[in-house]
């Protein structure tokens, strides 16, 4: 039983050279140093200071950039359900950077640096969850042969949207964070300028294979990689028992790991830092990475399949996606001043971000656009927009409201 598996505790020589590292205050030499960030643009306002570190300011840019705030209204699992007590996206990214922040510390790392990347990572996610992004990847496809992946679309919120001239080191981290991709050992990649990074978000745009090949070029990266499964395993559980979705923990299967999102959490902290203390990349042990494995699998069979979304409402909720993209499209295509496309987005956007004019955006072409303003909503925003613009749909999209049970 998973709930018999006893917490890990860091290998004595490990803590002892730790608590070494910390008296002695010294880092990892693999540390990401504050001086060795690369910006886009040579802005000297950007330049670190003792209060505001060189990666804390990007984390302070992604606080305060518009998307963050939609984080709160964005599917994490659970789609059409009124529940205060579940993870939405906002939770989500907060407990991917507690998790990485606590193996960072251990391993002296820069926090800062793992603190941006975590909370950037997911800032491009559609609402409806992984759900909604292969829809509109279905539809950008169907149209252009292009390809819809949220980590791709998350660097360009951040460094073309709002152009908030944010670090290589963080958009690297958060283009290759793709926790989808579990791997034993985590070697560094290496993106080395902004070229790199350009030509690498285009080839995942026009192949989706390549993401698959992505690795981060910093250790903070690698952990921050990890980090986001550690923290959706268990966490996804616990609100799918709280939800009626599971009848208990007891149908998980584990040799090591651990079923509940507590053991999981600390086990694999500790089985990473004890086997990546010191070295060059982030692993961990055979026994801990065919558990992981066995963890997402189950996952997926147990939750992920039956949450909602591959039933009728998934069905409903992808000719949604299609049929708001053709309208808004035709909207552009007429010009449309009075179309939500215009007012709601580009409006907006043009108002707040530091680098794009009206005329230019529309430059960047009819499906780009849609797809900016499409992944760019909330779960309720979408469904707004829909019975707006489709007022005579008799179809809808029955949501569990808060007294559904009642």
């Amino acid at each position: 039983m998973g709930s018999s598996i006893p917490y890990l505790t860091l290998d004595p020589e490990i803590e002892a050279a730790i608590r070494a590292d910390r008296a002695a205050g010294r880092s990892s030499r693999f540390r990401t140093a504050d001086e060795d960030v690369v910006r886009r643009e040579p802005n000297p306002h950007d330049e670190a200071t003792l209060a505001r570190p060189a990666f804390a300011r990007d984390i302070e840019k992604i606080l305060n950039v518009p998307a963050y705030n939609r984080y709160a209204g964005k599917t994490q699992v659970f789609s059409f359900v009124e529940d205060d007590d579940i993870c939405r996206r906002g939770l989500h990214v907060q407990l991917v950077g507690r998790v990485a922040r606590a193996i960072g510390e251990l391993l002296g790392l820069n926090g800062h640096l793992i603190e941006a990347i975590a909370l950037g990572h997911d800032v491009g996610h559609t609402p409806f969850g992984h759900a909604g992004e292969r829809f509109l990847s279905k539809a950008l496809h169907a149209r252009t042969g292009r390809y819809f992946n949220h980590n791709v679309h998350s660097v360009r919120v951040l460094d073309k949207l709002y152009r908030r001239n944010i670090s290589l080191q963080t958009l690297d981290g958060v283009l290759c964070h793709n926790g989808e991709f579990a791997c034993q050992t985590l070697r560094l990649g290496g993106m080395e300028d902004f070229e790199a990074l350009d030509g690498t978000v285009e080839a995942c745009a026009r192949d989706e294979s390549n993401i698959a090949e992505l690795r981060p070029s910093t250790l903070e990266g690698c952990v921050v990689r990890v980090s986001d499964m550690i923290a959706y395993i268990g966490k996804d559980r616990q609100d799918a028992l709280d939800r009626g979705v599971i009848p208990s923990l007891d149908i998980f299967d584990s040799d090591y790991i651990g079923v509940d999102n507590a053991r999981i959490i600390n086990n694999l902290t500790i089985d990473i830092v004890n086997h990546s203390y010191g070295t060059d990349r982030i692993s961990m042990s055979e026994e801990a990475f065919a558990d992981l494995k066995r963890a997402k699998r189950q996952n997926y069979e147990l939750i992920y399949n039956e949450e909602g979304m591959t039933e009728d409402a998934g069905n409903l909720v992808e000719e949604m996606f299609a049929r708001l993209y053709e309208r808004l499209a035709d909207d552009l295509a007429r010009g449309d001043e009075s179309s939500p496309v215009f007012k709601h987005h580009i409006a907006k956007l043009c108002a707040k971000s530091r680098s794009i004019t009206v005329d230019g955006y529309l430059e960047e072409g009819t499906d780009q656009i849609v797809v900016d303003y499409l992944s760019s909503m909330t779960d309720d925003c979408f469904l707004s927009l829909y019975r707006h613009l489709f007022p005579d749909d008799a179809r809808r999209v029955a949501i569990k409201d808060y007294c559904y049970d009642l």
